[in-house]
């Protein structure tokens, strides 16, 4: 008994060492960030266009342009890949098709994201005729989160006990009934957390705006969803790489990097406090 109590204390200790040293290199990017970048952090930087090749000025098109292409790509991701969920889980069973939906779905979640970057641009920019664009960039981010959303939001609706779907179609309710007042307000907190990992993974990619949508410099404002507009991710890939004075750019690539990390903090932010108000409800 005492051996038994001696592994588990030992093997408690490693996942908490193991706990603290990933929480530790975690604040110790952060700290990192925050320290390069927190010097150009003003008002005018958060509002003003680029000037001077990119050396000078503010990242506020940049931002409008990320904030687009992440509601953009949700429109289209979020429903698709939910109602696909409900399809899958609730309605299809589990018989070969499904099942081949499923490793197809997975599969589609590892293609690398350049992929779906040619495959936009082919699709959406080349044959459809968007060209680079919003709809464009947007189309290619939500083919690249569908596969998040549905894989999170099959797992929240199969947390949900059968007592529940067999309770209320024993009152008398419909699949359809059971499933939207009963099943989905009870997941809906759980599917929320994948709704925001696919917002942090939208918010990050580059290879597929790349090839879409994002715009080398355009100090303005889009006016359509058929616009070039500049971006985050792909705004501080140019700073770095533009071949421009490096340490005239350092501090704005990193004071970039960290707007980027406070937009996806905010919005995980906001989501969390939907879901817990969700929970309460439903409690």
């Amino acid at each position: 008994m005492k051996r038994k109590q001696i592994e588990q204390t030992i093997a408690f200790t490693i996942f908490r060492l193991l706990g603290i040293i990933v929480v530790g290199i975690l604040f110790w990017i952060l700290g990192f960030i925050i320290y390069q970048g927190i010097g150009v952090i003003n008002w005018e930087f958060l509002t003003t266009s680029p000037t001077d090749g990119m050396t000078a000025g503010g990242i506020f098109p940049a931002i409008v342009g990320t904030l687009c292409l992440v509601a953009g790509s949700a429109v289209i991701a979020f429903p698709l890949g939910i109602l696909s969920a409900i399809y899958t889980s609730e309605y299809a069973g589990n018989g070969k098709i499904v099942r081949f939906i499923r490793v197809m779905t997975n599969n589609l979640g590892a293609i690398p994201s350049i992929i779906f970057g040619l495959f936009g641009m082919a699709l959406f920019v080349n044959t459809l005729g968007f060209g680079d664009s919003i709809i464009a960039g947007s189309l290619t981010l939500g083919l690249l989160t569908l596969p998040l959303v549905i894989r999170t939001t099959e797992e929240a609706l199969k947390a949900i006990p059968d007592s529940f779907r067999t309770g209320s179609l024993a009152l008398g309710a419909s699949k359809w009934q059971t499933i939207s007042r009963i099943i989905l307000p009870m997941a809906f907190p759980n599917i929320i957390t994948g709704l925001i990992l696919s917002i942090g993974r939208i918010s990050g990619e580059t290879a597929p705006i790349l090839f879409t949508v994002a715009a080398y410099f355009l100090p303005k404002l889009p006016n359509s969803i058929f616009d070039q507009v500049m971006a985050l991710p792909y705004h501080l890939y140019v700073i770095v790489t533009s071949g421009t004075d490096l340490e005239a750019t350092r501090p704005i690539a990193y004071g970039t990097a960290l707007v980027l990390i406070l937009i996806v903090l905010v919005m995980n932010l906001l989501a969390s406090f939907l879901r817990k108000k969700l929970r309460v409800k439903d409690k």
